[in-house]
């Protein structure tokens, strides 16, 4: 058994505080939790380094963070739900949107929300009853694939080929 005064161990703390900080920081890329999972290696590393060979402290010091690193990172404390921010949040059911629009403006907008449902109800086979479930019934791809009898990358590739269809259409429409 090797025991330290509290200078030597001081001594020991001063002469591998940053790597100790380092290997931390590694694991949790956060600073201030690395001082603290830093501090809490030395703390046990202080209760049992009469157990460690002098020679292998710098060794023994590393496993020792590592394991409170893992430690930490396994813990309820880190995988807890972080909570939303408040500008991060929707906003409530029946509240008006953060930008309220005219009534100009939503008029414009449903409109235009019209044209394109028409646009896409107007496609030519096989693209518009592809693009009708896909887009304004929202059906999954599997679903229109049973429903039409047709291959799901068949379908995949033909809501493809409507959507580049429909965005030409609207490039043109905004031409003209």
């Amino acid at each position: 058994m090797w025991r330290l005064s509290n200078e030597e161990f001081a001594d020991l703390m001063r002469q591998y505080q940053r790597l100790i900080y380092t290997v931390c920081y590694q694991f949790v890329h956060d600073p201030h939790t690395a001082e603290d999972l830093t501090q809490d290696t030395f703390l046990s590393a202080y209760s049992y380094i009469d157990r460690c060979d002098p020679n292998y402290y710098k060794q023994w010091l590393v496993r020792v963070a590592t394991n409170k690193c893992k430690d930490h990172l396994k813990s309820a404390w880190v995988r807890r739900v972080q909570a939303q921010e408040d500008d991060q949040l929707p906003e409530p059911r029946g509240a008006p949107p953060g930008e309220a629009r005219s009534p100009e403006e939503a008029i414009i907008l449903r409109d235009e929300t019209e044209q394109l449902r028409q646009m896409i109800r107007t496609l030519r086979e096989p693209y518009g009853s592809v693009a009708t479930m896909y887009l304004l019934e929202h059906k999954t791809v599997p679903v229109i694939a049973r429903a039409l009898g047709r291959p799901e990358k068949t379908v995949q590739n033909q809501i493809f080929r409507a959507k580049v269809i429909l965005r030409r259409q609207i490039e043109e429409r905004r031409q003209s």
